[in-house]
């Protein structure tokens, strides 16, 4: 295997054809360094005081699974139908100027490539999940944060391995990850603070992920993906209720300074993440000038929708733990996310729940 270093993420869309085995020795592993000055901790104790923990931390160990034998990957790839369910919403192209006037293989083209933007977003954000979870297994203080994060970053793996797995060998497009995630990323990764990491990965990133993987599940016309994405969406709410439980005691131990500086730090996040699900990378692809697609998109039906859905995930969340500070609500109620603030959060723990078995067993 060769590696080949860069300074940048890549630009190009990265297609699958098979590979053959004998030349698999030719393919490059393209690498981007980044460096944080991390600073590890041990814990002596050992001590188990947080019940909640160690039974989310059990369930995990409990409800694993493997997207090689748990999912039937031999099923039919609907390849002459669109992959999103456009009878539910409107998808943003189909009122773009000079969308009609694309042929019915061109649209299925554009479909196409549209899905497999969203993807391999989902993949490049659980590539981060994992590298900063891997993080928390040195930093976070306690006995009980580090075996949770040790059992989180094996599911971030699972999630990479499973959307890369989509990728290759059935949609064989990969874009390269969008520059507002890549920001958010980068900035949880470098910070030298434990409990920014949390905030950023189990609040903010993992939030909003749970949210739209439930969003795309919701209009997936490929049984092979809407499976998939029931998997990832189990372990997903445990890593968010997680974070909402371990860091609401924490927060109140924060300075006034330190918490608003943490409030700012989500608030920062959040506004990123507005422009996370902007495809515009593949109206560019396809023709279209890049600002009027972004605008286009943020106007849409479904745009709208997922919004909504990322932020009543987040926002709850940010209140439930104490940063959703004076400093901050003017901010979000400018982006028009404020008002999600009073829906339920993830602290209250629904037991039940999260301990269902993966799989129903048949009648």
């Amino acid at each position: 295997m060769k590696i080949k270093k860069v300074k940048n993420q890549p630009k190009q869309i990265t297609k699958y054809p098979e590979i053959d085995p004998k030349e698999q020795d030719a393919v490059e592993s393209v690498n981007e360094i980044f460096k944080t000055p991390l600073t590890g901790a041990y814990n002596w104790d050992y001590i188990v005081v947080d019940d909640r923990i160690k039974k989310l931390y059990e369930l995990g160990k409990k409800l694993n699974w493997n997207e090689d034998f748990d999912l039937d990957w031999s099923q039919d790839f609907p390849k002459d139908q669109f992959l999103i369910n456009s009878d539910i919403f409107k998808t943003p192209e189909v009122e773009l100027d000079g969308y009609d006037d694309l042929s019915f293989e061109k649209k299925i083209e554009m479909d196409r490539h549209r899905v497999s933007w969203n993807l391999s977003q989902f993949l490049h954000g659980e590539q981060g999940a994992m590298l900063v979870a891997s993080q928390l297994v040195s930093c976070a203080p306690t006995y009980q944060a580090k075996l949770y994060a040790a059992s989180q970053t094996f599911d971030e793996a699972r999630h990479v391995e499973a959307f890369n797995k989509y990728i290759q060998t059935r949609t064989k497009l990969m874009y390269p990850i969008g520059n507002a995630l890549k920001s958010i990323l980068d900035k949880i990764l470098t910070d030298p603070r434990w409990d920014l990491k949390f905030i950023g990965m189990q609040l903010i990133i993992e939030g909003l992920a749970l949210a739209a993987f439930q969003a795309t599940r919701d209009l997936a016309k490929d049984s092979v993906l809407y499976d998939m994405l029931g998997l990832i969406i189990r372990d997903e709410a445990r890593h968010v209720t997680f974070g909402v439980n371990y860091l609401e005691e924490f927060v109140e131990t924060l300075s006034h300074d330190e918490k608003e500086d943490r409030a700012q730090f989500a608030y920062e996040a959040c506004l990123l993440s507005r422009e996370r699900l902007l495809s515009t990378d593949v109206y560019e692809h396809f023709g279209w000038d890049v600002e009027d697609a972004r605008q286009f998109q943020l106007g849409s039906e479904i745009m709208q929708h997922f919004q909504k859905l990322l932020f009543s995930r987040v926002m709850p969340n940010l209140s439930r733990i104490g940063l959703l500070t004076d400093s901050v609500k003017e901010k979000f109620d400018d982006l028009g996310i404020l008002e999600f603030a009073s829906l339920p959060s993830d602290g209250d723990i629904d037991w039940a729940d999260l301990s269902r078995p993966l799989f129903e067993e048949s009648a």
